[in-house]
C-alpha cells in the first residue's frame, strides 16, 4: 500500500508509531552508550573514519567534474588526504578515537570562548545568561577532557554521543505523544 492510497488520519497514525519506536531506540541505543561508552567511542570513531574515506572519494569525483587545472589538483589533494586520514583512523581506530576526543577538547574550548563573547555582548538582554552558562560547562567539559586526555577517549566521545542520544530520544517521544494527544483530540472533537 502505497501512502497516496492512504487516508491523512491512517498517515499521521502510522507516521507518530514509527516516531515513537525510532524515540524509544534512540532512549535504549544513548542509555547503551553511557553504559559502555568505550564501545560507543569506537562505534563513533568508525563512522567517522567512514565518512572521511567517502568524503575523499567525493572529492575525486569532483576533481573528473572540474574543468580548472588548479582547482583538479587541489580536490585530488584533498580527496587524497581525506582518504589517508580515514583510512588510518579505521585501520587505529583506538588512536583515532584518541585523536577525535583531542579534537572535542579543542572544539568545546572554542565554543566556550565564543559562548562568553556573545553573552558579554549581549548582556543587557534576556537570556544572555544563559549563552555563559552553556559557555562555563562547555569550558567545564572541554578542561576534564583535556586534563585526563589521551585517557579520557575511553568515556568521553561515547558519553557525550550518549546523553545526546538519550535527550534527543527523550524530547521527541515527548514530541511524537504529544502530536499523538493531539490527534486523537481532534479525532473525537
Amino acid at each position: 500500500m502505497n501512502t497516496a492510497s492512504m487516508g491523512l488520519p491512517t498517515l499521521v497514525k502510522r507516521s507518530i508509531t514509527w516516531s515513537i519506536v525510532v524515540s524509544t531506540l534512540m532512549i535504549v541505543a544513548g542509555f547503551l552508550a553511557i553504559v559502555v561508552p568505550p564501545a560507543a567511542g569506537l562505534a563513533v570513531t568508525i563512522l567517522v573514519g567512514w565518512l572521511l574515506v567517502f568524503s575523499g572519494l567525493m572529492h575525486f569525483v569532483f576533481a573528473w567534474h572540474t574543468r580548472g587545472t588548479g582547482t583538479i589538483i587541489w580536490e585530488i589533494l584533498l580527496g587524497i588526504a581525506y582518504v589517508v586520514v580515514g583510512g588510518y583512523v579505521l585501520v587505529h581506530p583506538v588512536l583515532g578515537m584518541a585523536g577525535l576526543t583531542l579534537a572535542l577538547a579543542i572544539y568545546l574550548f572554542a565554543e566556550a570562548i565564543l559562548e562568553f563573547t556573545l553573552s558579554f555582548q549581549l548582556r543587557p538582554r534576556r537570556g544572555s545568561g544563559w549563552l555563559l552558562l552553556d559557555g562555563v560547562i562547555s569550558l567545564i567539559l572541554a578542561v576534564m577532557i583535556w586534563r585526563a586526555w589521551p585517557s579520557s577517549a575511553d568515556w568521553a566521545l561515547g558519553i557525550l554521543i550518549g546523553v545526546s542520544m538519550l535527550f534527543s530520544g527523550i524530547s521527541r517521544l515527548m514530541f511524537s505523544m504529544a502530536a499523538r494527544s493531539l490527534v486523537a483530540q481532534t479525532r473525537n472533537a
